[in-house]
């Protein structure tokens, strides 16, 4: 067989894993995406050197991870709007858009297979690791510090081979991964036990959440909130904390009555979330991608990326097909 057929029959099935460590890195699934292509040509380009002295997921990973530190290097760090300023007690104001150039963190699409069902050296794609939470706390790290606390806490690699990645000592990386997990215990928000998406009472909480935003109920809506819940909309800087403030702003600013907004579930980061269509000139066209912290108590997040340019990587159309009406017999 040809080195470069393969090169890609057993590289192949590494894609998913390495899409989503790119993500935890980057924070971004455009940036992941575009990373794991450079790791790929990368790899096809030096597979004749490659001696089978590693594993070949472990060295798709070397090549993975100097990606990101390379790309890490001319990029800014990405935020949500929560980690720019306080949440805006007015929200009947204008919303002001982020500085030129601001960075977001974005949304990763659900995994195409089952981490669970993949060879256990594998599974890396576990819910925790990619709460939306975590990767925004993670942006605050140095780069490094932030690929070595991945490399070690969720890859499970040892000291030595980090060390040898980045070109350092042992002694050097379990350094830099105590003062990394010191710093993300400081920053990171302590999250109570989220609903877990197959759980059914989950399920009735999202379906309940689609209905109210699709007939625009203000009372069902805010019977879902919890009273600390926050919701942020990138790339807007504003963002609303407590369920008054939020049900103010999406009462008078969002809602615009009945059948103008269709709701597709999805799953992102490990979360629940939704695809928002709204309706312009009778179609109802891609609007945002909301991620949903749902705890058992309620909903304690909302933030919707309002970024249509999201709808491709999680498979959704740009634009949804009329509603059928029934017709009477």
């Amino acid at each position: 067989m040809p080195a470069g057929e393969e090169f890609a029959r057993l590289a192949e099935p590494f894609r998913p894993e390495l899409l989503v460590h790119c993500y935890r890195i980057v924070g971004s699934i455009h940036d992941a995406e575009d990373l794991v292509q450079e790791t790929y040509l990368r790899a096809w380009r030096s597979y004749d050197s490659f001696e089978g002295r590693s594993s070949l997921r472990f060295w798709l990973y070397r090549i993975a991870t100097s990606a990101c530190l390379t790309a890490l290097e001319h990029r800014s760090r990405r935020m949500l709007p929560s980690g720019l300023g306080p949440a805006s007690d007015d929200p009947d104001r204008p919303l002001s858009l982020g500085e030129p150039g601001t960075a977001w963190v974005q949304p990763l699409p659900a995994p195409q297979s089952d981490p669970m069902t993949a060879d256990p050296a594998a599974i890396v794609a576990s819910r925790g690791s990619v709460r939306l939470a975590l990767i925004a706390a993670l942006q605050h790290l140095p780069a490094k510090q932030r690929a070595v606390l991945i490399l070690r806490d969720v890859v499970a690699w040892r000291a030595a081979e980090v060390a040898d990645l980045l070109d350092t000592t042992p002694a050097a990386v379990n350094s830099a991964l105590q003062r990394a997990r010191a710093h993300l215990e400081r920053i990171a928000p302590v999250e109570e036990a989220l609903a877990e998406p197959d759980e059914p009472g989950h399920r009735a909480l999202l379906d309940q959440y689609m209905l109210a935003f699709e007939n625009a109920d203000i009372d069902a809506l805010l019977r879902l909130l919890r009273d600390d819940v926050a919701l942020e909309m990138p790339p807007n800087a504003t963002w609303f904390a407590g369920r008054s403030a939020v049900g103010r702003f999406i009462a008078t600013k969002v809602f615009a009555g009945p059948s103008m907004a269709r709701m597709v579930r999805t799953e992102a980061n490990g979360q629940s979330a939704v695809a928002a269509y709204f309706a312009h000139d009778g179609i109802h066209r891609a609007h945002a991608v909301q991620v949903l912290t749902l705890t058992r108590t309620g909903i304690s997040r909302i933030i919707s990326f309002n970024d249509p340019d999201l709808f491709a990587p999680f498979g959704l159309p740009v634009s949804l097909a009329p509603a059928r009406v029934p017709t009477s017999s």
